[in-house]
């Protein structure tokens, strides 16, 4: 029995405490991984000289998630690392804890930039080429209509008005009427009325005012107008009109629309005149080629219309791909970009830097990027945070055991030096 023995144990049990205090420490840091200390016994030929570190192993098992609701929060359920980066140096962490900084950089708390696909202003990925995700902060610009698509039903039991000549103003001139919200192209809202009133059995007419005036003439309340027909079961035989283009699949496109707005309010009636905004290049079509005539009320199942007015950023969300969304107070939304992850042949290999940060080593081999839920790869979960995965339970216990082993080899180092005592105390 030698001192070295005995001091090799106090190192390895002391070893063992500071792995073990430090996961412990840890606990509760966000996606903080526990490490293991291993050892080994030392041999001097053929006698044991005391015990070694062989090796302190980071544990990469998945912590739990908890619900944050911060949008920008990231949690990985599964393999994989977000990469960041500190002035071009590459860093991989399990720590999702992501916000906007002033210039719209999405950064985690230490300012490191996260690493992804950046979407161009059409909301379109950019995939390949992966760079700091930044969210635009500027304004939407408005966005001109260019279609509408309606689903609507007819009363087939309607009878036809008895006034002859259509009056919007006069109710009794038709038998029913909708509206949908058309934007222009500097994303002023104007209201598209549609008015019906049945002429036969299986013919009614359709009356479409803008802004209760003529659709290319502001200055006249006469409605543009089609006549639409049905077949005996009530399905859509055909729509004509003089105002209208109509194509083979009855699809109707207002080519003229001048946007309008009153000019003069002192007069009466009031001067309506163009405001200076144009109506998209192309003209709006406006589809309501599955317009049945059903023995029920008129209604409107479905309307869709592809214009807006300006936004302003509003929000951002993620999805389980890592696709960042903004939404805008106009009630749209786009890709802003898109979260990638890195793996590794070995991730034990990886040299921890502190917060829940690691870098690459020769060890660790080459960081293979990819898309959330691809290969390998975990997905992510928004608003959400993975937990440490330290396990306060087993990691007392450990340390209880740590202490025993540093009491144990402390009193084999007493034993040697008692021995060495009487050695020195024989005459």
């Amino acid at each position: 029995m030698t001192f070295n023995t005995g001091l090799s144990g106090l190192k390895a049990a002391s070893t063992h405490l500071n792995v073990t205090g430090n996961n412990i420490a840890n606990a509760g840091s966000t996606g903080f991984k526990a490490s293991r200390a291993e050892f080994a016994d030392l041999y001097a030929g053929t006698i044991g000289s005391g015990v070694q570190t062989a090796n302190i192993s980071q544990q990469f098992t998945q912590g739990n998630i908890t619900k944050t609701g911060n949008s920008l929060d990231l949690a990985i359920n599964g393999q994989g690392f977000f990469k960041v980066s500190n002035s071009g140096a590459e860093i991989y962490t399990r720590n999702g804890t992501f916000s906007s900084d002033k210039n719209g950089n999405v950064v985690d708390n230490s300012g490191y930039k996260l690493q992804g696909y950046q979407a161009d202003v059409d909301g379109t990925l950019m995939k390949g080429e992966v760079t700091d995700l930044v969210v635009d902060t500027t304004p939407q610009l408005p966005k001109a209509t260019s279609k509408i698509e309606q689903i609507l039903t007819l009363n087939s039991t309607a009878t036809v008005p008895t006034a002859a000549t259509f009056n919007p103003a006069d109710a009794s001139t038709y038998n029913w009427s909708t509206s949908v919200s058309v934007f222009d192209s500097q994303g002023n809202e104007h209201t598209m009325m549609q008015y019906f009133a049945k002429t036969d059995t299986n013919q009614w007419n359709m009356y479409v005012t803008m802004d209760g005036r003529n659709p290319a003439d502001p200055t006249l309340t006469t409605p543009y107008s089609a006549e639409v027909d049905f077949d005996a079961y009530g399905k859509l035989t055909g729509i004509t009109s003089s105002d209208f283009s109509v194509d083979a699949n009855n699809v109707l496109t207002l080519a003229n629309w001048v946007p309008a707005t009153i000019t003069n309010s002192t007069t009466s009636p009031v001067t309506w005149g163009s405001n200076g905004a144009a109506a998209n290049a192309d003209g709006v079509t406006l589809n309501i080629s599955k317009i049945t005539q059903t023995n029920n009320t008129s209604a409107v199942t479905s309307i869709r219309q592809d214009g807006y007015t300006t936004g302003q950023l509003s929000g951002l969300s993620t999805d389980s791909s890592g696709t960042i969304f903004a939404t805008y107070t106009n009630g749209q939304s786009k890709n802003v970009g898109q979260v990638i992850l890195t793996t590794f042949a070995n991730p034990q290999g990886l040299t921890p830097i502190g917060g829940s940060n690691w870098i690459q080593s020769s060890s660790s081999g080459e960081p293979v990027p990819g898309e959330p839920g691809t290969g390998i790869l975990g997905t992510l979960e928004a608003g959400s945070l993975e937990d440490s995965n330290v396990d306060l339970t087993a990691q007392l216990v450990d340390l209880i055991v740590a202490q025993r082993n540093y009491q144990a080899n402390a009193k084999t180092i007493e034993t040697e030096s008692t021995i060495a005592q009487t050695i020195i105390q024989i005459r």
